[in-house]
């Protein structure tokens, strides 16, 4: 009997040496070598306390961008190689958190992505603190969400207006919560979705906090809302993608990375034939801007415009609930 236990561990354990480690073998190597150098970028330069010594480094959201990089390119938070990296940013983003009413961080911005990264940890993660900061974190973007007259976000819990970019960052981590099993109230969609849907234009593009001065960069965050929503039906979308595949050649000179990581999953949910030609694109100007040591440079700082660089490739992978159609 434990010879035959002894041969069985064996067969399995080759078998699990031969199994591809990632989802889809059509992933570009050039993609996988980016990804790679941008990884051991960021985790060399990881700080013993979980964040990056750089301008925005320390903030709890672009650690939560950077953490779900390592997770997007299929790491184990538990045993991998960088399983050490990926527990020191939850750990960061947790002990950032405020224990009395949930709010991660100094603004809506970094809450929004550091609530994403504990959704897309959980269940995936073993840490029984993650679960309840995830929790807490979501209960402060419902009440924030109960004190804007146009139940949207902006850049304070306590603000009573609202924004297209904040609030399609709340409303982002609202789903990946909901997919990792926290209630999430449907009214908390529907009417988030329709502040958004009021900032939207006859041509499709989103405005900053109303129609007008329509943005790619809007628009693209408001068009992955919708397609997470499942809402693809209706002349709205329609213009909305529309819109963006004539700006398929848009490059955003202020916040470019910011842009890149919102255009992927956009065109990668609304329509997959689109996102194959601007991945393409993508994936030439990160292969022309990377660092030689594996980072993207620009002012907003090396954490997070290597994590957005990453994670604008990340769909490559598909391994996330979120990028999942």
């Amino acid at each position: 009997m434990r010879n035959f236990l002894l041969s069985l561990l064996l067969i399995i354990s080759a078998c699990a040496q031969d199994l591809p480690r990632r989802q889809d073998d059509s992933v570009p190597a050039q993609v996988e070598q980016m990804f790679e150098r941008g990884l051991r970028y960021l985790a060399t330069k990881q700080t013993a306390e979980g964040c990056w010594d750089d301008s925005q480094g320390n903030e709890p959201g672009v650690v939560g961008l950077a953490t779900i990089a390592f997770l997007a390119h299929g790491e184990d938070p538990n045993h991998g190689p960088y399983a050490k990296n990926i527990n020191l940013g939850i750990n960061f983003i947790i002990a950032q958190q405020n224990s009395t009413n949930g709010y991660i961080g100094t603004s809506m911005y970094s809450h929004g992505f550091a609530t994403l990264a504990l959704a897309e940890a959980y269940g995936m993660l073993d840490n029984p603190q993650v679960a309840p900061a995830l929790k807490k974190a979501v209960d402060l973007i419902l009440s924030s969400q109960k004190r804007s007259r146009f139940k949207a976000w902006r850049y304070t819990p306590d603000a009573n207006d609202a924004d297209t970019t904040v609030s399609g960052c709340q409303i982002v981590a609202l789903y990946a919560a909901r997919n990792a099993g926290i209630p999430v109230p449907d009214e908390a969609f529907k009417n988030s979705l329709a502040y958004m849907e009021r900032c939207r234009s006859s041509d499709g593009s989103y405005g900053y906090t109303s129609a007008g001065g329509g943005r790619p960069t809007l628009t693209a965050i408001g068009l992955l809302c919708q397609s997470l929503a499942k809402k693809r039906d209706g002349k709205g979308f329609a213009a909305s993608l529309s819109y963006l595949k004539d700006h398929i050649n848009y490059r955003e000179p202020t916040y470019p990375f910011y842009f890149e990581y919102y255009m992927s999953q956009a065109l990668f949910h609304a329509d997959e034939k689109a996102w194959q030609e601007w991945n393409i694109k993508n994936i030439k100007l990160m292969a022309t801007t990377q660092s030689p040591d594996g980072s993207w440079p620009g002012r907003m700082g090396y954490s997070f415009n290597t994590a957005g660089a990453l994670l604008s490739l990340a769909l490559n992978y598909r391994f996330l609930p979120i990028y999942e159609k």
